[in-house]
């Protein structure tokens, strides 16, 4: 009898390969817009230029001060076009990795189409957020934290059902607001998270970056809006997974 050989031949049946990037297409394409913003910017333009484009598209609560018919068209794409924009390596990786990490159950449960709806709405919610609490300051706002932010609250309504954050989270049952501060696990994450914000708007500074450098306002109106809003985004009834 033969031993059959394991080490070098073809097998009879071949192994499932999981691909080396498992992330929603558009979340893929999410980042690689980003990453390709910000390396135009960081290799290819001035800083002078730079300083023109984050004015430009930047987000900027001083203009709403003032009447629209007196100014150009900025105040009309601002609050989207912020969100595209970094202001260095350590802001943009973050985003990325939180993106990724958040964004891609979000991305599976609703669909492409919903992600980026979710993307616009949140970006716009986050910026006048941040415009409610410093209106008329000059400050510029950029980067995609408040959208990241919205897709935290928005994956905290499900991720979480079953006290565990699993790659099949997606398919799990959508918590009522009640219930997400009943669960555990999501109510210790959405109180730290919560926190660590509102330290941030005291002045306490994480991972070497200035508190004054981080518009925790944005953060927490883009959580809020994910959060509050979510269900008129998962508007496909969910399938129930057991954990």
């Amino acid at each position: 009898m033969q031993t059959p050989r394991t080490g070098g031949g073809r097998m009879d049946h071949e192994r499932h390969r999981e691909p080396a990037i498992n992330l929603p297409p558009v979340v893929v394409g999410a980042l690689a817009v980003l990453f390709a913003i910000f390396l135009v910017q960081e290799f290819l333009l001035s800083y002078r230029t730079n300083v023109m484009i984050w004015q430009e598209f930047g987000f900027l609560p001083v203009r709403y001060a003032h009447s629209l018919s007196q100014q150009g068209w900025a105040w009309l794409w601002s609050p989207l076009t912020y969100s595209l924009l970094h202001g260095g390596w350590t802001h943009i990786v973050f985003n990325a990795i939180w993106l990724a990490i958040f964004g891609a159950p979000v991305a599976r449960r609703i669909g492409a189409v919903r992600f980026l709806i979710l993307w616009v709405a949140s970006a716009a919610a986050s910026a006048f957020f941040f415009a409610a609490t410093d209106w008329g300051a000059v400050t510029v706002l950029i980067g995609a934290s408040g959208v990241v932010s919205a897709y935290m609250g928005a994956a905290c309504r499900f991720v979480f059902a079953g006290g565990r954050f699993l790659p099949q989270a997606h398919l799990g049952p959508r918590l009522a607001i009640t219930d997400v501060f009943r669960d555990r696990t999501a109510r210790a994450f959405v109180l730290v998270w919560l926190a660590g914000n509102l330290l941030i708007a005291i002045g306490v500074s994480f991972a070497g970056v200035s508190a004054g450098e981080i518009a925790w306002q944005a953060h927490i109106g883009g959580f809020l809006f994910g959060f509050l809003t979510f269900p008129l985004f998962d508007v496909k009834r969910p399938r129930t997974l057991v954990f």
